[in-house]
């Protein structure tokens, strides 16, 4: 069945050819398309054009529908096109002409738009979650960590003292401006286009208003024809956010990588949780970090993929956005899977608390032992110099203490202010 069909068929490769994948992609959209329609159902009954009993026997069965939906019971067949036809052709197969009648004062242009605004509401809400649920297992192990010290790097090059602490709370701050895209996202996806119907309104004298506050968004796109420009437009704003997620969780899982390997050891994780060699008996591999690192690395690269297949079209509809369904909804899971991964390793983390007893790591101290020449007296650059030869003649033993006083440093490390600012941001 196709929403368009006038009666007759299509060429079976023209159908397998637009359909493309996305009866599989609709699955998780129909519990929303189910939404979207008992909205549409109880305004249409608002405004005439459904009667009291008519509105009574859809409202159930639609209720019947979004059951079977959640019993994962509901398929779309190689008969229907999308899960909008498949759902219409479910009322109208029990309900006869009332089924019939739902689709009045709507398209498929903006069934879809609200199907992908409620769920990508959703989506960002599980999202948010996860990070938060991130945050507060990298803040707890900030503290819990806050004394061992290691190395801090510049260009690979052993550079000046950080600490577990520091780089536990260094993540757990990037995710508060990941949180910044995600609500922002929201901000997009929190808006009704039901009612543009394909893009220029209808004729019936429809109450937006009233599926704006049924449907639980904040405000309604206003213009038709903006609506249908948001096809697109959200998934790609939500994209931004989603790559700015993928690329902390990318960066650590690159930390992660390299601190596990043996010339570093600064970290590492049970056996269960790592792989070997076929060869190799000793190996243990951090194979879900590079592949965390190898999934947010592809999902950094969506924005500019949703981007191009939407870059030259101009305004009103187009088959070509079908299209961002295929990138978008999976990106999502795997956002999703690359969190609670990330999560689950580092529940299971284990620390080299000794690592900066290594001797290779003590001119990391060099810049300790200029600032207290500096503060007995000496001017910096002298004691720069002085520190400096006594590294290059083999003569440098620093104190390996750090006594960092300010706000954001190895001693003074204020994750009480990061907490908050994460409660701020995901107050919006």
């Amino acid at each position: 069945m196709k929403l368009w069909s006038k009666g007759f068929d299509t060429d079976k490769k023209i159908d397998i050819f637009t359909v493309g994948n996305d009866r599989e992609l609709d699955l998780q959209l129909a519990k929303y398309d189910v939404i979207g329609n008992k909205a549409h159902a109880e305004m249409l009954n608002k405004i005439g054009l459904l009667t009291d009993d008519e509105i009574k026997v859809l409202s159930v069965e639609l209720d019947n529908i979004l059951e079977e939906i959640e019993r994962g019971e509901f398929t779309i067949d190689d008969n229907f096109e999308d899960v909008h036809s498949r759902v219409e052709y479910m009322l109208t197969e029990r309900l006869g002409d009332v089924g019939k009648k739902i689709h009045s004062a709507r398209s498929r242009n903006d069934q879809v738009l609200v199907d992908l605004h409620l769920y990508s509401k959703v989506e960002l809400e599980t999202i948010k979650d996860e990070v938060k649920e991130l945050f507060d297992k990298f803040i707890s192990l900030s503290e819990e960590h806050k004394g061992a010290l290691i190395p801090g790097y510049t260009h690979l090059q052993v550079a000046m003292p950080s600490s577990f602490g520091m780089w536990f709370g260094a993540y757990a701050e990037s995710l508060i401006d990941d949180m910044y895209f995600l609500n922002a996202a929201y901000k997009v996806a929190d808006q009704n286009p039901l009612g543009s119907a394909a893009g220029y309104g209808s004729s019936f004298p429809i109450d937006r208003e009233y599926t704006t506050e049924k449907l639980g968004f904040a405000e309604m796109k206003v213009n038709s024809v903006a609506a249908q420009m948001g096809r697109g437009k959200l998934e790609k704003s939500i994209s931004f956010a989603m790559a700015s997620v993928a690329g902390t969780l990318a960066k650590m899982s690159a930390d992660v990588c390299l601190y596990m390997s043996q010339n570093f050891g600064f970290l590492t994780f049970p056996d269960e949780l790592t792989t070997g060699s076929s060869i190799m008996p000793h190996k243990k591999n951090p194979d879900v970090f590079e592949l965390i690192r190898g999934k947010c690395n592809k999902l950094q690269a969506l924005p500019m993929e949703l981007t191009l297949i939407q870059n030259n079209l101009t305004s009103g509809y187009h088959r070509d956005l079908q299209m961002l369904k295929e990138s978008f909804v999976p990106a999502v899971a795997t956002l999703k899977s690359c969190l609670e991964m990330t999560l689950f390793m580092f529940e299971n983390v284990q620390i080299n608390t000794d690592v900066i007893k290594n001797d290779m790591y003590k001119y990391a101290f060099s810049v300790e032992e200029v600032n207290k020449r500096v503060i007995e007296g000496m001017p910096f650059r002298d004691a720069y110099k002085e520190v400096g030869l006594e590294i290059h003649d083999g003569n440098f033993d620093p104190v390996r203490e750090v006594n960092h006083t300010h706000i954001g440093s190895v001693g003074n490390l204020r994750n009480d202010l990061l907490v908050e600012k994460m409660d701020r941001a995901l107050k919006g």
